[in-house]
């Protein structure tokens, strides 16, 4: 009751509010005091008031945007981008947003630019919810999360102060982001197609799929599928493969450029839409690639498999920041929606097309039992498990790729990441792409 009696008040404070969201009103307000020499109020109805979000097409779907809208009363506009065009907006365009949807391992980039404000956990009601590795670095029980490589989400998870740019290794009140989605990424592939199991990384660079594989071409995490690739076929062994060194990256962009050279790879792809265009039309048979993808290419009918490798897999975490231009009544409906985002329904959605939620005990809530054991638990599935768009997924009987959410996040062994080397990182990757 609590809950719902806050959102009513929000919903009354909008209504008698009088504001745009505060880049909004910063923008027309100097607009008017050129002309005026002095401030002037605006008045507008809560119709008027709109949070713009930016983000990848993983996350900006559009019945998310119209379910969040319905149950909030506030407008909600979204922005499809590539992780690489959302990471540079956040940085350099602060007042075209309200809202970073964004990847952890994006921070040490988006941070520093001090266009995100710290984010006051006290006002987000589910925190004690949220699944530890965000909050505490471990697993429920108490085991730690493998942080060794790359940029584990509790790495930057916490500012030192409500004014900060500087990420704290302890907890504190303030947070860069909410987390609200996450996995653990491996290879996609067609069984039809490939004709047996793909059990390891090393299968990117078979022969035997020459022309029929594809990388994503997004720098800071491709370069770590190559690496996971790499490593697995014993041709070079990383301390850190999210932080490798200029020997390195020098060292795994010529095997990438010899690979290319032999025609090793059909395409590269820089976001979801193209990675499911490729493996449900056949032209790649095997690839780096993401669960719901896996999931879309499922629901046209196609057998696609998230192959559970033997070497592990790539984690990483997303979450909602704050753009420091909020404030007033545009930054309470922006906590509203933060609090929102924990609250069941959107980590059931997200759910059912293979993530999983910062919040899993409440989102258990508006998920069936059949679908919480096929998804989370890594049983047998007792019914026909289908997406957010009602199209059948798997048959009753079948079995999660990877298993149980535990099963599959003890086996993570690198995390997307920023390097200390990216400028030189995204120098040699344009290389092997334009190779």
């Amino acid at each position: 009751m609590a809950r719902i009696t806050r959102r009513t008040l929000l919903r009354i404070g909008l209504a008698a509010g009088s504001m745009l969201t505060a880049t909004q009103c910063t923008r027309q307000n100097s607009q008017q005091q050129s002309v005026s020499g002095g401030p002037t109020v605006l008045t507008n109805q809560t119709k008027d008031v709109t949070l713009r979000f930016i983000g990848t097409g993983v996350s900006q779907i559009n019945e998310v945007g119209q379910k969040a809208q319905e149950d909030l009363g506030f407008k909600i506009q979204t922005r499809a981008l590539s992780t690489d065009e959302n990471n540079q907006i956040a940085i350099t365009q602060p007042r075209s947003y309200d809202i970073f949807d964004g990847e952890y391992f994006s921070l040490p980039l988006v941070i520093p630019s001090g266009n995100l404000q710290p984010i006051d956990i006290r006002r987000i009601r589910n925190w004690d919810k949220i699944v530890p590795y965000f909050t505490t670095g471990q697993f429920k029980g108490g085991s730690p999360v493998n942080t060794s490589q790359g940029t584990a989400p509790f790495k930057v998870m916490y500012l030192t102060g409500p004014d900060s740019t500087t990420f704290s290794s302890t907890p504190t009140d303030y947070a860069t982001l909410i987390p609200f989605q996450y996995n653990a990424d491996t290879l996609g592939y067609r069984p039809d197609l490939v004709g047996r199991t793909i059990e390891s990384w090393g299968e990117l660079f078979n022969p035997e799929f020459r022309g029929k594989t594809s990388i994503l071409d997004i720098a800071s995490i491709g370069i770590m599928d190559a690496a996971m690739v790499i490593e697995a076929l014993g041709l070079m062994t990383f301390q850190d493969k999210g932080n490798m060194t200029p020997e390195e990256l020098d060292k795994v962009t010529q095997i990438l450029v010899e690979q290319k050279r032999q025609g090793q790879f059909r395409a590269f792809w820089k976001n979801f839409d193209e990675s499911v265009n490729l493996m449900a039309s056949g032209e790649v048979i095997v690839q780096s690639m993401w669960s719901p993808a896996v999931t879309q290419v499922k629901a046209r009918g196609v057998n696609c498999v998230y192959a559970p490798l033997k070497e592990g897999y790539r984690g990483w975490g997303g979450g909602i920041g704050l753009s420091k231009n909020l404030s007033g009544i545009a930054l309470d409906a922006a906590y509203e929606y933060l609090n929102w985002t924990l609250e069941g329904w959107l980590g059931a959605f997200l759910g059912r097309q293979g993530y999983y939620s910062a919040a899993p005990e409440l989102a258990r809530n508006y998920m069936s039992p059949e679908e919480w054991d096929f998804w989370y638990e890594g049983k047998p599935a007792a019914a026909d498990m289908v997406d957010p768009f009602g199209k059948t997924l798997e048959k009753q009987g079948a079995i999660r790729d990877g298993g149980s959410f535990e099963e599959r996040f003890g086996n993570i062994v690198c995390w997307n990441s920023v390097m200390s080397e990216q400028r030189y990182l995204v120098q040699k990757w344009n290389e092997f792409v334009s190779a």
